[in-house]
């Protein structure tokens, strides 16, 4: 009796601990359509690689849910005058390392992204940017060269590092064994396949939702969502329109979707080859059907644009006209060029969905081009767009979010001359650009983007596609907010009992 009695009881506790062991959700498996390019928040700005060194470090400021920009390691800012911005930073954070974060950092962080020899992908958004000066143990205060509306917007993006850290291993070290004050620490970075974080102890805003999360690099689509649909997947990102309804009704998963500000693009090469002639590039405007893509490959999740631009931006214009899909319009333009028959060359790589690229080499294929599809890893792809015009193709599709919120983190970067991402170069559009991040009047500077927008509609260096709806799909008792920045941060989830 006394061993039925103790056996028993410990079935008891067995039941009970395999209970809590059930309700408990260690670690967080988040599927990524590719591998982080870098984990040094200072250089590449792509979805794949934010969606993770997100999760390592904080942000001088951010925005909620709602896309309002709130503190983070700033607790607060003023305007000292129209150039002079002064931020008080907290003083209880501390880097992954135990290490205080200061003011110093923060002036560091500052300085090492805007500072040319860093080269960061990034320079365009923060190159207004005179100085950062520390002037008390938790003050910092930005100086920008002339009045810079978007300089809270694009402050959202500044990760702060730790400047002894990064000056003692140096920043080919630092992108490897990166160090932040973030929610997680990097624990294993295994290229091309996962990465490992864990749950930082001593994270200021209390204890991170899961002890563990990796991001795993699965380029096929259809193994993430088998991932997801058998529990080997929490969350995966980039869920193909056509796949969304299987998502949204499974027994064990759900969809998150909504409109961001990211904006479908075709960049068209206007320095280099075939399409460094206007009637080429406007010929490819009227060769694709925007609406026929929305409709056929992105199944209603998305919306057709006549601008590189959507509506969650400041500066975004419906005003200005777009392209009438005209095939017959194309092949006139393509004849008066002499360039039937002319070979371009398509970048793309598997962060972008192969049916839509192909969708429009047959657009443009059937209007008397010949278009040949060079795909490669995104790493490759990027520094092939980012580089010289006579090596970036023809054409690319890109998918372009600043998280910013602002037309100077868009069409700046995209199409100002001296920019990596531009092969363009217009005076009078330059002259636009630059005199709207240089105001404060936001009536002014929305007529000026008015007017950049007409003049990339008649040059043609780029074509809106669609505004972005994001589609992810999630565990059922995966509890999260998607927002129009698209911020995968881990902080914000929870994990439903």
């Amino acid at each position: 009796m006394k061993f039925a009695l103790a056996l028993i009881a410990a079935s008891a506790i067995s039941l009970v601990a395999s209970t809590a062991s059930a309700q408990t959700k260690e670690t967080l498996t988040i599927d990524l359509p590719n591998d982080a390019a870098t984990l040094d928040p200072h250089l590449q700005w792509n979805t794949d690689s934010y969606s993770i060194y997100r999760n390592i470090f904080d942000n001088l400021i951010t925005r909620d849910a709602s896309g309002t920009i709130v503190p983070q390691i700033a607790t607060s800012w003023k305007y000292l005058d129209d150039t002079t911005i002064e931020f008080k930073i907290r003083d209880d954070v501390t880097f992954q390392d135990g290490s205080k974060l200061t003011a110093e950092d923060v002036a560091f962080s500052i300085k090492r992204i805007v500072d040319p020899a860093l080269k960061s992908p990034q320079l365009s958004q923060f190159d207004q940017i005179k100085s950062a000066e520390v002037t008390d143990p938790v003050t910092v205060k930005i100086t920008t060269k002339s009045a810079y509306p978007a300089l809270l917007a694009q402050l959202v993006k500044l990760s702060i590092v730790p400047k002894a850290y990064v000056e003692k291993v140096g920043n080919q070290e630092f992108n490897q064994k990166p160090m932040g004050s973030g929610p997680y620490k990097l624990t294993e970075w295994k290229k091309g396949i996962e990465t490992d974080l864990e749950a930082y102890g001593s994270y200021w805003r209390g204890k991170p939702p899961f002890q563990k999360v990796v991001f795993r690099a699965v380029p096929d689509v259809s193994t993430r969502i088998a991932d997801l649909k058998t529990g080997k997947a929490d969350l995966i990102r980039d869920v193909p329109p056509d796949q969304a309804s299987s998502i949204k009704d499974g027994s064990s998963t759900q969809l998150f979707s909504g409109p961001t500000e990211r904006v479908g693009y075709l960049y068209i090469n206007a320095e280099s080859g075939p399409t460094k002639d206007v009637r080429v590039r406007q010929a490819i405007a009227y060769a694709i059907d925007k609406q026929g893509l929305v409709d056929a490959l992105l199944e209603g999740y998305g919306a057709a644009v006549n601008v590189v631009g959507a509506e969650p931006v400041f500066g975004y214009t419906d005003k200005v006209a777009g392209y009438d899909y005209d095939p017959e319009k194309a092949k006139a333009l393509i004849k008066e060029a002499g360039a039937e028959g002319a070979t371009l060359e398509f970048l793309t790589s598997p962060a972008y969905s192969r049916a839509l690229v192909e969708a429009m080499q047959q657009m443009l294929n059937d209007v008397g081009f010949k278009v040949d599809i060079a795909s490669s890893d995104q790493a490759t792809f990027l520094k092939r767009r980012q580089g010289d015009a006579a090596n970036a193709g023809s054409l690319a599709f890109g998918a372009w979010s600043c998280a910013c919120q602002d037309a100077d983190g868009i069409i700046f970067p995209l199409f100002r001359s001296g920019s990596i991402w531009a092969k363009y170069k217009n005076d009078k559009y330059d002259a636009l650009v630059d005199e709207a991040r240089s105001i404060l009047d936001e009536t002014k500077r929305k007529e000026l983007y008015a007017q950049a927008y007409e003049i990339l509609r008649q040059d043609v260096p780029g074509l809106g596609l669609y505004q972005v709806y994001a589609l992810y799909g999630a565990a059922k008792k995966l509890k999260w907010e998607p927002t129009a920045n698209e911020a995968l941060f881990v902080m914000d989830m929870s994990w439903q009992q």
